[in-house]
């Protein structure tokens, strides 16, 4: 026999647990369904779920995914149509993989945007370096 208290993981619980994935989370009033709203309806600590879930032999696991999905679905669903906080969605969805981050790249695949080399004129001929300096450029000023 082993020591300790005996475990609160019921079938009773686990059906309350599918129950609140299943809708329960909106007559409890939780505006989308959370890992905390399903601990305090069933009676147990976040921390137990979510140790429940390592368990392969229970169905936490399962539970807990259902509850990541939906809150999802919840969160760009109200989100989509404002009638969730912005800033307060866009938090949460980022625990779900979305992000408002851009990311740039100032290079081409062609390279045709890539820094071009600087033409090293030390050694050139006089005669090119004056060539150069008297052609018509353009005044930079009036461009």
């Amino acid at each position: 026999m082993t020591a300790g208290r005996p475990t609160l993981y019921t079938p009773k619980l686990v059906k309350a647990a599918w129950d609140y994935v299943n809708g329960g989370w909106i007559t409890a009033g939780d505006k989308v369904p959370t890992v905390a709203g399903l601990a305090c309806e069933i009676g147990v600590h976040r921390d137990t779920c979510h140790e429940w879930a390592k368990d392969n032999s229970k169905q936490f696991s399962d539970i807990l995914q259902e509850i990541a999905q939906k809150q999802e679905r919840e969160l760009v669903n109200n989100g989509l149509t404002g009638d969730f906080v912005a800033p307060i969605t866009k938090m949460m969805l980022t625990k779900h993989g979305y992000s408002d981050k851009v990311e740039q790249d100032h290079t081409s695949s062609d390279g045709s945007m890539s820094p071009q080399k600087p033409v090293d004129l030390s050694n050139a001929p006089q005669e090119v370096l004056d060539w150069i300096i008297a052609q018509d450029l353009g005044d930079a000023d009036n461009a």
